[in-house]
């Protein structure tokens, strides 16, 4: 797990962000690497939370796990990119650990999902060591609450800690923390929690394949998604247009 990352080859820049377009050199090694995701939705609240946006251009590793992104890479650029969704870089990343009898924590959800988790992870990853802790659920955290999630994961030292507590939430609070944390990759994946723990289905991999991923969640729920789907999607249509004809956002 010695391997550095290589920050230079494979990126697309894309609105002023360094996008990854592979997870081949994601490696772990003793350099602290963040890791986060970027999509159209993301994108459009990143024009206006200043922190949010800081946080997603200090990534090591910011990943196109969006449709959208992969269009914009082709229309602005003419680089083809594939989608590489959150649940693709834990896979990744369990996999290595798995390899060299790594550790993880799990940090984020209720503490029935991460029990499931555990269970889960025993059978598909019997190397490696995992660790969890549940935050409380409040829409900010207070100092008290951050020193003690960092103090849960120091604890344990974990090659890779996995935070999962929704964006921008979470990619914030990893920005705003991550010089405490002693984990050498620090990766925000959100869902990936409830998609493998099983609370939540992903949908068939022929959606996946089409670029259609998000029609089967914005069916099954449709208030939630709303924004993301119905607002911000538009947004970003006109964003790409905007950097097409004038060069510059129109967000």
């Amino acid at each position: 797990m010695d391997k550095a990352i290589d920050k230079g080859k494979h990126q697309v820049e894309i609105f002023g962000f360094n996008v990854n377009a592979t997870i081949e050199n994601l490696s772990i090694n003793d350099q602290k690497q963040i890791v986060n995701t970027i999509n159209p939705h993301s994108y459009c609240i990143s024009r206006k939370d200043e922190l949010f946006n800081e946080a997603l251009h200090h990534s090591d590793y910011l990943l196109p796990d969006g449709v959208g992104i992969v269009l914009a890479s082709k229309f602005l650029k003419g680089k083809s990119i594939k989608k590489i969704a959150g649940y693709d870089v834990f896979l990744h990343l369990m996999q290595i650990l798995n390899e060299n009898n790594g550790s993880c924590f799990f940090l984020g959800a209720s503490e029935k999902t991460l029990e499931m988790i555990k269970a889960k992870a025993s059978k598909e990853y019997p190397n490696i060591t995992l660790n969890t802790y549940s935050p409380p659920y409040k829409p900010s955290f207070t100092q008290e609450d951050s020193a003690k999630m960092c103090a849960m994961v120091n604890q344990h030292k974990p090659d890779v800690l996995f935070v999962g507590m929704t964006a921008p939430k979470q990619e914030k609070w990893v920005y705003s923390f991550k010089q405490n944390l002693d984990a050498k990759v620090i990766c925000s994946i959100g869902a990936v929690f409830d998609f493998y723990a099983g609370n939540v289905k992903r949908p068939n991999k022929i959606w996946i394949k089409m670029g259609l991923e998000w029609l089967p969640r914005f069916l099954k729920e449709p208030r939630r998604l709303a924004e993301r789907n119905l607002v911000s999607t538009p947004k970003f249509i006109f964003e790409m247009l905007s950097y097409k004809l004038f060069n510059k956002s129109c967000l």
